[in-house]
Parts: structure tokens; sequence; C-alpha cells
């Protein structure tokens, strides 16, 4: 007897999605860091998409595999990263943020490569994603704050474009048909 799984990757879209809304509306200027958006980075982008991650492997989908469990962990350790230092362990220098999220920003560019084989939703998440990491990177590298605030407006149509494929997914499947390209 074989059982169909459901698809694990609408979750891990709508988690990554709405998390990285909220942060890079922040990061955008409009409001401060808060617990709203480390809560979001740890539940919903961070264990949320581990599971979506661990999901897609069940399902034999290794790039889901990889993307959402990956992502996950960048969700808590971004989180680690803000709360640790209140906790005593010191911050890293901007300098050290920039090459964790050029680093994040290269693995993101492989894995654009790897969705230009799939539908452009996914590739629209992916590009813009690389593009956010790239600028947030830069953005620390040199202390100018208008490449945060331009990260911040990439990084809000990154998320909103996530939550467009998730939903596009959740729809498609459940009416059979194409509803959102």
């Amino acid at each position: 007897m074989s059982t169909q799984l459901a698809n694990p990757a609408p979750l891990g879209l709508m988690g990554f999605g709405m998390t990285t809304v909220l942060l890079n509306i922040h990061n955008a200027g409009f409001f401060p860091m808060d617990s709203m958006i480390l809560a979001m980075g740890i539940f919903y982008g961070g264990i949320s998409q581990i599971i979506a991650g661990i999901l897609c492997y069940k399902r034999g989908d290794t790039f889901g595999t990889t993307a959402f469990t990956s992502y996950g962990f960048f969700w808590l350790t971004l989180v680690g990263l803000i709360l640790m230092p209140k906790m005593g362990v010191a911050a890293s220098p901007a300098t050290f943020m920039g090459w964790y999220l050029l680093l994040w920003g290269l693995f993101t560019a492989g894995l654009f490569i790897g969705s230009l084989r799939y539908p452009r939703a996914k590739q629209i998440v992916f590009a813009s994603l690389t593009a956010l990491f790239f600028l947030l990177a830069a953005h620390d590298f040199s202390g100018n704050a208008a490449i945060g605030v331009i990260a911040g407006y990439v990084g809000i149509f990154c998320g909103l474009s996530a939550m467009y494929f998730s939903m596009a997914q959740v729809l498609n499947g459940e009416f059979d048909r194409e509803v959102l390209p």
C-alpha cells in the first residue's frame, strides 16, 4: 500500500516568506528589532522550515531538503547571533556578519542555478534571496545605511514572492488546476 505524502514546500515557503517580510520591514527602517521578529525566526522561519526539509527528504526531494533545512538553520543561527550578545557572549563584528551573509549568498546563488529547472516563481524567490544576501553582506562590510534600507525592500519583495509561491502551490493543489501561475 502506497501512501501519497503531502507537499511540504508550501509550509516551508510560508515560514520563510512571512519571517523574511517581517525582518526586512525592520531592515527597511519601519520598526525596531523586537521579540515578534525573533520569535518568528525561531518558530516559523526556523523550525517550520526544518520540518519541511525533513519531509522533503522523505519524499526524495534533495533540493527541498537542502534549501528548507539550511534556511531553517539560518533563521536559528541568526536569532542566536542577535540574542547571544545579550547573554554575555561577545557580539560578532560587522565584518564577520558580512562574511556570514556572503557565504549564505554564495550558497543561495548555487540554489538559484538549481531553481532554473523549476517554475518561474521559484526562480524569483531564489534570485531575490541571492540579491538580498549580497546586499546585506555589502551593508555589513561597508556600514552604508542606504544599502541596508535597499536590502530591506529587496527582502520584503523576496518574502512576498515566497508567500505567493506557497499559496500558488496550495491553491493549485486544492483545485487540481492552475489557479495562480
